[in-house]
């Protein structure tokens, strides 16, 4: 049994067995999952293959990911033109969302960083686990074929559908929804800039009439701004259902 807590770069208690159990996939060679979730920055601490970080199977795992959800979309909508289908998987698909996928399986407990990457908030950052979600998918690709790849993302990804959908120009829907029906001002304040240059992670609050609404993550202040939009709208959304 591998144990994640080695080197202390891990949190101590998980294992490939949880992530397996969580995941609902148990791989033949566990060599492909510790590869799913290790960083360059592990590889590059601890001086050993570079090829043994997650990039390369985060490239493959791109590749599937787009093929099975184009599948799904196109099925799924048989109506809508080309343009609105491409809108839809860039929604699904998009780092908050893969990001947002991540932290329903706490993926970034089982990450494996360096101590800089651990010291800088590497394992809460959506830059990191939208990468290992989908090295992850290619990690099972490989392991048990597209067949099994398509039922993680399915169960994964492709879920609650509609919410997703709402990453896709959030700002906007957002700023029509507080003018025309709440007849409210919404402003975004920057909150924190994490990480080092090459990899910064801005961290973003959407306020109304003082209150936040939202807290977004991102590459940059408009991924982030779009990503606390995003959790305004679900809030919004959740308490008109109320």
């Amino acid at each position: 049994m591998f144990n994640f807590a080695k080197g202390g770069f891990m949190l101590q208690g998980y294992t490939l067995e949880e992530l397996e159990r969580r995941i609902g996939y148990v791989f033949d060679n566990k060599a492909l999952i510790k590869q799913a979730v290790t960083h360059s920055s592990f590889t590059n601490e601890q001086k050993i293959n570079k090829l043994g970080n997650y990039e390369r199977l985060e490239f493959l795992g791109d590749a599937v990911l787009e093929l099975i959800s184009s599948d799904f979309l196109y099925h799924e909508y048989p109506d809508k033109p080309e343009g609105t289908l491409t809108k839809t998987r860039a929604a699904m698909v998009c780092e908050p969302s893969l990001a947002f996928c991540a932290r329903d399986l706490e993926l970034g407990k089982f990450m494996l960083l360096g101590k800089g990457e651990e010291s800088t908030g590497g394992r809460d950052r959506d830059s990191i686990t939208s990468d290992a979600m989908e090295a992850l998918i290619g990690a099972i690709y490989l392991d048990g074929g597209i067949g099994k790849a398509k039922e993680f993302i399915y169960r994964f990804i492709l879920s609650d559908l509609e919410d997703k959908q709402l990453f896709f120009d959030s700002k906007t829907t957002l700023q029509e929804l507080a003018q025309k029906e709440l007849k409210a001002e919404i402003c975004y304040e920057l909150v924190s800039e994490n990480g080092p240059e090459h990899e910064k992670e801005f961290v973003v609050e959407v306020h109304m009439d003082g209150k936040v609404l939202g807290r977004g993550y991102g590459k940059n202040k408009k991924s982030a701004q779009q990503h606390a939009a995003y959790e305004a709208l679900l809030l919004l959304k959740n308490k008109r259902k109320k």
